[in-house]
């Protein structure tokens, strides 16, 4: 199916079952223990080994040798597949670090060795065992000493935000010298890592020539020709499964280290094998969101319009990798008629830097934001009134290119009545509560929709059920459920009588879970999919279908009516299509945005920050379903607490690694951390979108979050942290007086 003009009415409009609250599908087995994730497909395939693998102990230099003789007599070891014994694997379509092979080390715990033996203890043992001589090299670690002569460098995050080397609109530096008011700040962003719950884990089974994994992946077709090119294998020759996943955050959208080794280790041991990698192998051996250093310059007329913006971004990858793309809003988030946008990318020999959920705009917002608040302050402005004051409705840089929708106002102003904006005080450390300074904050969120073709197989038994096969993900996002919604409401039956299928390479090629695409996207293939299935039906029964209806199990028109199950009855119908796009999402900027409020307390005498209210008013299209969707805002919200508080990775710029690579040292939010949430949606579709007329949440929940709590943290102390996170030793002596 083609989409290629803007959807008018159709069956989904009917919200009988989509944009209903209903509980998710998955839901009761996750809560049981019983739904199977990567390592626990214990039934899967017989006599399954366990493979261990052994990290690089240097970040820079190769190998010498290495002695295999000991580790290879311990009990129970079947075999070892070490580097030296190949080349190095080519490269997936966004690996930017080998994966395996050969003898040179780009970055720490850089695979050097799988061990595969009976038991996970006996692996381990022996992959210690593994005596290695490394020949170090001098790294390059340290980003604050290599961004002043990092080059120009732009290109896309592969999740949909993109940032050129540098791009000029008007003339910024003329402007910036003849506005009234201006600000010239630089903030920074560290190093992040996933800290999914579930680790990196694959099981790998050969059938002869032929491949199975079973693994964590959140994009299967990508999966399957980024291991069959690794591999060199014939991608039919390749299947990837992948029905549950426990969380990917982007960490998970390629082919890792896991699922190479798996296939390597089983083809040497000649039976299944299954890996894990350890936490510590998670955050240096896999990916990880690079640290930024941002500059903002912001120049406006007394009356707070925007004249100049320049927003100049640097961040560091291995050769070959790109940057974080953290100036991609700022081209279209405010208006500004002279504008510079650059940015920079430092060679660096830390681990690969790739996708982390909402790649660019969650660390980008994380700056554009405070210096918005800082223009407010200088102004004497109301934060919020300011960024009312420059909102457009058309793309800044292409002016006769409209917004397909834009209701950032409206999310403002819902927002500052909920929470109760007007009592804020706008003067620092002014309210206090005992020993507790209390301020509040606000930031906007942006998130772009990308729409991306997406394709289903539906089938109708004669039993009257409806089973959707697709190698769409469901990364604990509601997939499950919004795929069954869409296909109870396009074919007329409740959700209880749709089985969904996901995971698995054999069923068509989805649009995959990244990059707040899933949603639109899959249940746009669903729904064309579900529109050549009632086609069948309605000729199977005799009807015209350009009159048809599916209602309650049947299906009329003309004044007749027939049992849907009838259509199958002399055998089951069964419809594959897709969703293709045609230029509406060229011709239209397609977005979603959000009003992010925060309210904190910072203790005057210790410095400790606690987060005490939040609140997301966001405009994302149709809500496929209000109650996952809402898990997913107050997810990423949470996943904004800790950007903004307490995730660190701590770089030893001598040896080139991650130091706190674990969930005791890399602290992440918990319950305690964690306020109510307030979530709000605004009525709205998007019929420039897709047949669903939704887009995506999943990231904007993140985007801007970090800014409101730090821009709340202002509020209540006075003391303006431009560094993140926000920790207390940072303004600490800047505390008001408590006595």
């Amino acid at each position: 199916m083609k989409f290629d003009t803007p959807a008018g009415r159709n069956p989904i409009d009917q919200l009988k079952v989509v944009g209903q609250p209903h509980d998710r599908i998955d839901g009761k087995f996750k809560t049981t223990g019983t739904a199977p994730y990567a390592y626990e497909r214990h039934d899967v395939a017989p006599n399954q080994a366990y493979g261990f693998i052994l990290g690089s102990a240097i970040a820079k230099g190769s190998i010498a040798s290495m002695d295999l003789a000991h580790a290879k007599a311990m009990p129970g070891v079947l075999a070892i597949v070490s580097t030296l014994d190949m080349p190095k694997l080519p490269l997936g379509r966004a690996n930017t670090a080998h994966l395996f092979g050969g003898s040179e080390i780009a970055h720490y715990h850089q695979a050097v060795a799988l061990v595969v033996a009976d038991t996970f203890e006996q692996a381990r043992a022996a992959a210690a065992a593994i005596r290695v001589d490394y020949v170090r090299a001098k790294g390059r670690y340290d980003l604050a000493a290599l961004a002043p002569t990092a080059p120009l460098h732009g290109a896309g995050s592969g999740e949909g935000s993109a940032a050129p080397k540098i791009d000029r609109v008007g003339d910024f530096e003329t402007a910036f010298a003849a506005a009234p008011v201006t600000i010239d700040r630089t903030y920074t962003t560290p190093d992040e890592t996933h800290a999914m719950m579930e680790p990196f884990a694959s099981i790998a089974s050969w059938n002869g020539d032929r491949l199975t994994v079973w693994t964590s992946n959140q994009m299967i077709a990508w999966a399957k020709g980024d291991l069959a090119k690794t591999l060199g294998l014939s991608p039919e020759n390749v299947r990837i499964d992948s029905p549950y996943i426990g969380g990917g955050f982007g960490g998970k959208l390629f082919v890792r280290a896991d699922i190479a080794l798996a296939a390597l280790g089983a083809k040497a041991a000649g039976r299944p094998v299954k890996v894990a990698m350890t936490r510590p192998m998670m955050a240096n051996n896999a990916t990880h969101r690079s640290a930024t250093i941002q500059r903002i310059r912001l120049g406006a007329t007394r009356d707070g319009t925007l004249t100049a913006i320049a927003h100049e971004g640097t961040s560091g990858n291995l050769p070959g990798g790109g940057p974080e793309t953290a100036t991609s809003q700022t081209k279209l988030l405010y208006a500004g008629a002279n504008r510079m946008i650059a940015t920079r990318l430092a060679v660096m020999d830390l681990p690969e830097a790739n996708a982390m959920r909402a790649p660019g705009e969650a660390p980008g917002l994380m700056a554009l934001e405070i210096a918005m608040d800082e223009l407010a302050e200088k102004l004497g402005m109301d934060p919020v009134a300011l960024r009312i004051a420059n909102d457009t409705q058309v793309d800044p840089e292409k002016p006769t290119r409209k917004f397909s929708q834009r209701q950032l106002v409206e999310c403002l102003k819902l927002g500052a009545d909920r929470f109760g904006w007007r009592k804020r005080n706008p003067k620092p450390a002014q309210v206090r509560e005992g020993t507790w300074l209390v301020g509040m904050g606000v930031a906007v969120g942006f998130r772009n929709s990308i729409l991306t073709k997406s394709a289903a197989r539906v089938r109708l038994d004669s039993g009257g059920i409806v089973t959707v096969e697709t190698d769409m993900t469901d990364i604990g996002t509601g997939t499950y459920t919004i795929i069954a919604q869409t296909a109870a409401e396009m074919m007329g039956v409740p959700i209880e009588r749709v089985v969904v299928k996901l995971g698995d390479s054999d069923f068509p090629a989805s649009s995959g879970s990244g990059g707040q695409w899933g949603a639109n996207n899959s249940t746009s293939g669903v729904y064309a999919a579900c529109v050549k299935l009632r086609e069948q039906v309605a000729q199977r029964l005799g009807f015209d279908a350009a009159d048809v209806a599916f209602a309650d199990g049947r299906v009329r028109a003309g004044g007749r009516s027939a049992q849907l199950a009838d259509a199958a009855k002399t055998g089951p119908l069964v419809a594959e299509d897709r969703i293709e796009y045609g230029t509406l999402d060229k011709d239209y900027q397609q977005s979603t945005f959000a009003g992010h409020f925060v309210e904190v307390a910072v203790n005057g005498y210790t410095g400790e920050t606690r987060v005490r209210r939040m609140l997301a008013v966001c405009a994302a299209g149709r809500i496929l379903n209000p109650k996952s969707a809402r898990s997913q805002v107050i997810g990423a919200m949470t996943m904004g607490v800790g950007a903004a508080l307490m995730e660190e990775l701590a770089v030893d710029t001598r040896f080139g690694f991650f130091v706190n690579h674990d969930l005791a040292t890399y602290e992440v939010p918990v319950h305690a951390d964690i306020p109510h949430q307030e979530v709000v949606f605004l009525d709205e579709v998007d019929p420039l979108s897709s047949p669903m007329k939704a887009k995506g949440v999943g990231e904007l929940g993140l985007c801007g979050v970090g800014a409101a709590i730090a821009n709340a943290v202002y509020n209540a102390t006075g003391v303006r942290v431009r560094d993140y996170p926000v920790t207390l030793e940072k303004h600490m002596a800047g505390l008001p007086m408590m006595a």
